[in-house]
């Protein structure tokens, strides 16, 4: 086989950086705050909202899992939904991020076509991503390293984009939603940019088994496969774990901080604030490969970051709500990080593991229906997370909406049940979660 070129791993994390560095990042740290507290939809509109267009996945990923598959083109199988796809995808971000001046009925209306157009482009262009990675290569090592270069990739831009966020609308002016809405433009373009150099600089080297006609075998089969199983449900965990954190870190600064933070002219707002977590994740993410070979299977490696994330999210429970104490919460973000950066490039690398074990046992392979899980996994995780982020908070005493003139209004009854709320979010509901994950992982049966 053709040795696999520096240029096509950075082609391939031009794939992530794009989706999950620019688009997911924003939609998952941004949009909770932006659609109650900018766009001026209630909570129980953003719960919904969140919550439906992410179901709306749940029967939409596998099936496009299944269209890639049987895709036959001069691009290959899966690289020209990453090329036709490249546009749609940065235009449609783009709409989801402009407020327009209608009521709220209005604002539900386009809230609600955007966010689910915006699902549709992604899954058409992030499973077949996804699944790139099962035809690239056959050698497990260099799988890794698309995984790990991929995981680089997402979190380098992530950092980029968050701490580029608050000096871009300081930089553009106006109002917050023409801020959003020119930010919205701005990554788009990039998010464009780096879909199609992905589709065009990347290679497939092997060529699926084609099943000869469409049946729901492989979704039966699916369900037959324990591997998939419980790897899905840790990539459920996973997004379970980093969703509370990303869709609460905006109402943390906003109503635990009381605002931005300024340190020797550094702004610590929440995208800046989660950005050593980026970077954390970036470096990390590279050394992933690295730390799974000294302790022998990715299975330990993924064990190993779990118990990290219990650790240090219990730990910034117990951190005081006080500006005062920034660096000390941001030196448990970053050791947080540090586990989140080695497990990330491992469930990619552990779904191609999951799809060579359904080949070799079904006789047909089913790469894409089963990375489409893993989006499947991380959008569920993302949606539930969110939606119960909108919900708790209003059930602590957090109200949002839009007045008869189109303004949005925000109420809070109970401020310090709101800000324990906030401060929970973001430590004890993820630790719980990463302890589940944990225990799903001493079961998983695939010891690679």
């Amino acid at each position: 086989m053709a040795q696999v070129q520096l240029r096509e791993k950075i082609g391939y994390a031009l794939g992530d950086a794009a989706a999950g560095g620019i688009t997911w990042k924003v939609m998952s740290i941004a949009f909770p705050l932006f659609f109650t507290n900018i766009f001026g939809l209630t909570v129980a509109d953003t719960a919904t909202l969140m919550l439906i267009a992410r179901m709306f996945d749940v029967v939409t990923d596998p099936m496009m899992g299944t269209l890639a598959d049987r895709t036959q083109s001069r691009f290959g199988t899966y690289r020209p939904w990453l090329i036709y796809g490249a546009i749609p995808f940065g235009l449609i971000f783009a709409l989801l991020l402009y407020t327009p001046e209608l009521g709220l009925t209005g604002k539900r209306i386009w809230a609600y076509t955007f966010y689910l157009l915006m699902m549709v482009v992604y899954t058409a262009v992030n499973v077949p991503y996804g699944s790139l990675l099962g035809v690239m290569t056959s050698d497990d090592n260099e799988k890794n390293q698309f995984s790990s270069y991929r995981m680089v990739g997402a979190y380098a831009m992530g950092f980029v984009t968050l701490l580029s966020f608050p000096y871009l609308q300081k930089f553009v002016g106006g109002s917050d939603q023409h801020q959003y809405a020119v930010l919205g433009a701005f990554f788009g373009i990039l998010a464009a940019a780096g879909t199609l150099a992905c589709g065009l600089l990347t290679k497939e080297r092997l060529k699926p088994i084609r099943a000869e006609k469409f049946s729901f075998k492989p979704f039966a089969d699916l369900f037959r496969n324990k591997p998939w199983i419980i790897l899905t449900l840790i990539g459920v965990c996973m997004n379970f774990f980093n969703g509370f954190r990303y869709a609460v870190a905006g109402y943390m600064f906003e109503y635990c901080m009381h605002g931005d933070v300024t340190v020797s002219g550094l702004i610590i707002n929440y995208t800046v604030f989660m950005t050593f977590g980026e970077a954390t994740c970036m470096v990390f993410g590279g050394v992933s490969p690295i730390f799974t070979k000294w302790v022998g299977s990715k299975r330990k490696a993924f064990l190993w970051a779990g118990v990290i994330c219990v650790a240090t999210s219990v730990l910034y429970f117990f951190i005081p709500m006080d500006a005062a104490y920034i660096w000390m919460m941001v030196a448990v973000v970053i050791l947080t990080s540090v586990g989140i950066g080695i497990y990330s490039p491992l469930l990619w690398s552990m779904y191609a593991d999951v799809s060579d074990y359904a080949t070799e046992k079904n006789g047909t392979s089913s790469t894409g229906l089963i990375f489409s899980s893993g989006t499947m996994a991380m959008k569920f995780g993302t949606a539930i997370s969110g939606s119960l982020v909108a919900l708790l908070l209003g059930v602590a005493g957090f109200i949002s909406g839009t007045d008869a003139t189109g303004q949005t209004v925000i109420t809070i009854t109970n401020e310090t049940a709101v800000q324990e709320m906030i401060w929970a979010l973001f430590s004890l509901f993820p630790a719980i979660i990463a302890a589940i994950m944990i225990g799903l992982l001493y079961i998983y049966p695939i010891k690679k």
